[in-house]
């Protein structure tokens, strides 16, 4: 990639609930553990969320037959309730997260830089399917 900017990619979806809910499903760590995954073989067996500007968060996702895991963690930068959050991830990456009110719908867009070992498209698909599987997840919690 060179020493130009970083490459950021945006990915998207609506989530037929309200964006309270929404933020609630996104945010707290009961939540994130069902839903923070790409795909059924991985999972989140542990969050934690501190949920201001300067708090951080960690997610430890793991493949479910214990060949391979990771913690995803960073620390808010801006955090505005039922409207955005971002925040830089331990690498130094940035990453912001827009939740819209649509009526009862909810637009969520996420933006984040890319990082350089993989494949822009393939970091896109990934970030992309955990998305969808938090759409999943928002549209059927009760």
């Amino acid at each position: 990639m060179g020493t130009g900017a970083p490459v950021t990619i945006t990915i998207e979806t609506i989530v037929h609930s309200p964006v309270e809910n929404v933020w609630t499903y996104w945010t707290e760590p009961k939540h994130i553990t069902q839903w923070n995954k790409a795909s059924d073989d991985w999972h989140t067996p542990f969050a934690e969320n501190d949920l201001r500007v300067g708090g951080k968060f960690v997610s430890r996702m793991e493949a479910k037959d214990g060949s391979f895991g990771f913690d995803f963690g960073g620390v808010y930068d801006e955090v505005s309730i039922n409207e955005s959050i971002s925040y830089s991830i331990a690498d130094g990456r940035k990453v912001k997260v827009e939740f819209i009110r649509q009526g009862n719908d909810t637009k969520i867009i996420e933006s984040f830089e890319a990082e350089a070992t993989n494949a822009v498209e393939m970091q896109q698909a990934g970030w992309q399917a955990i998305l969808d599987n938090f759409k999943k997840y928002a549209e059927n919690a009760k």
